[in-house]
């Protein structure tokens, strides 16, 4: 995954949330939602730098205002603006979701969305793809619950949802959190990459022998430790020559490996 395609995909949920978060805050303020105040911390919390944190914090936020107004519930008022605001939202995250998936798409071969999340090393992608896929989610829960208070007069369905929206983004920031945590401490390449690598070196004429194969994932960038046993060469200058032209070589066919420690051995 490149840089340019990880940014894109940032920027497509950067915009979309931005526009959302001064839409959703004029709707809750002008109708007393609580359902659409949770949707305007959500958006708050999809721009935030911190974004596990205040994903947390906002899901946390949300339950806390939806029990509040379960004790005191207020009917709302103007309920079409904050309907109005919701259907616009949902189709500018659909546009944002679109554009992650469409960059996804181009590295994910046949994987699908989960095995994806589950799998890559991409932290932007993985961050951008839990968030939108949260939003519509959590945009759908607010729409249903202000439509059903609107329709039965009941605004207890209004901080219902409200109180879903938080459990959704507890859940979300949970979720990323424990893929993100794997990439902070460090985990090997995904598995196609490294099997590729292998493949790469065990049909190269200066090696004759594959050891084993260690990578390690830091960012967007692999790191490689590569112990095999090389043809013989008669000198170590010669074995030296024909480890770097194999470096090189990798580099090359593998851009993302930015670093590699070749040990010759005759040995496992």
């Amino acid at each position: 995954m490149s840089q340019a395609s990880s940014l894109r995909a940032v920027l497509y949920a950067l915009g979309a949330n931005s526009g959302i978060l001064i839409a959703k805050g004029t709707a809750a303020a002008i109708t007393g939602s609580s359902a659409m105040l949770a949707e305007a911390i959500h958006s708050a919390a999809d721009c935030g730098n911190q974004v596990l944190l205040l994903f947390t914090m906002g899901g946390l936020f949300s339950i806390y205002e939806g029990w509040h107004k379960l004790q005191d519930s207020e009917p709302m008022s103007n309920a079409g603006i904050a309907i109005g605001v919701l259907v616009v939202a949902i189709v500018l995250e659909a546009f944002s979701l679109a554009g992650c998936i469409r960059e996804i798409r181009k590295v994910s071969g046949d994987r699908t969305l989960w095995r994806y999340f589950r799998t890559s090393r991409n932290s932007e992608l993985i961050v951008v793809l839990g968030e939108d896929i949260a939003a519509l989610a959590g945009l759908a829960i607010a729409l249903i619950a202000i439509v059903v208070a609107v329709v039965t007069g009941n605004p207890v369905y209004d901080a219902l949802g409200s109180m879903a929206v938080g459990v959704l983004l507890v859940i979300v920031a949970v979720l990323l959190a424990i893929e993100i945590k794997a990439m902070i401490i460090g985990e090997s390449t995904e598995a196609e990459t490294e099997a590729a690598i292998h493949r790469f070196l065990s049909t190269r004429p200066e090696v004759a022998e594959i050891y084993n194969v260690v990578s390690l994932q830091l960012g967007d960038s692999v790191m490689l430790a590569i112990k095999a046993r090389m043809k013989e060469t008669g000198s170590a200058i010669a074995l030296i020559d024909a480890i770097n032209i194999v470096e090189a070589d990798l580099r090359t066919a593998f851009p993302v490996v930015q670093w590699s420690f070749f040990e010759p051995d005759n040995k496992k």
